[in-house]
């Protein structure tokens, strides 16, 4: 499975929507409750713990 797939089935785990991948390729972004999830190493880490922003 490649990074583009993954992003296809990787959902907000605050509020279960989709995300989708920033301009940099350094944080997966949920438009729906602004929050971003780092990714480390190539590896999304989507711990709510882990976010920046949010309502």
């Amino acid at each position: 499975m490649d990074f583009e797939e993954l992003l296809e089935i990787l959902a907000c785990p605050v509020c279960k929507t989709p995300v989708h991948l920033d301009d940099s390729g350094k944080w997966i972004l949920c438009d729906s409750c602004g929050r971003r999830y780092p990714i480390r190493d190539g590896i999304p880490v989507m711990l709510v713990e882990e976010a920046e922003g949010g309502e």
